[in-house]
């Protein structure tokens, strides 16, 4: 046995990511575990998990992100950039808190985008609870958060049906 957090990663160009951090969240909620959901960059009060994941009690979703980051050179990137940091802090309090699990969704590419720095999330996954499993998702993960997982999963697009011209479908893609 280790004295330290239960670390998982889901990262790649694939679909799948959030919905792997998602179902471990129903299955931790399951055994009567209690889950921290951050979502770092989304910002879509109309996606699917919200109104389910409200059944459970247990559970606790917070989306802290824009939406759609833009490239850097942008000026409402600094405004993206500090969403992160926010985000960051929630995720801190959680990782210092109650929770059995905490999923930071797309922190891995908030930190490939350049939200976030790679150290910075380093330390606050340092500072976790031991007893607390996190997950992490995201395109991109960087080889520093690779090196901190336990586990990591990398997705892998074959075929998208949005590539063909077909519409994000509710249920699926949100």
């Amino acid at each position: 046995m280790t004295n330290e957090p239960r670390i998982l990663i889901f990262t790649g160009d694939g679909k799948g990511k959030t919905t792997a951090a998602l179902g471990m969240a129903l299955r931790a909620a399951g055994h009567g575990m209690s889950v921290r959901i951050i979502q770092f960059v989304k910002n879509n009060p109309h996606t699917g998990e919200l109104p389910a994941l409200e059944r459970f009690d247990s559970v606790q979703v917070t989306q802290a992100g824009l939406g759609f980051v833009p490239p850097p050179e942008d000026p409402k990137f600094s405004e993206h950039q500090k969403a992160a940091r926010d985000a960051l802090a929630l995720a801190g309090e959680a990782l210092a808190g109650p929770w059995d699990m905490v999923a930071l969704d797309e922190i891995c590419f908030a930190v490939s985008a350049g939200l976030l720095g790679e150290s910075q999330v380093a330390d606050l996954l340092g500072r976790a609870r031991t007893d607390t499993s996190i997950v992490l998702t995201g395109r991109g993960a960087t080889p520093g958060l690779i090196d901190l997982a336990d586990t990591v999963t990398e997705m892998r697009c074959v075929k998208h049906a949005m590539d063909a011209g077909r519409e994000a479908q509710r249920g699926v893609e949100f």
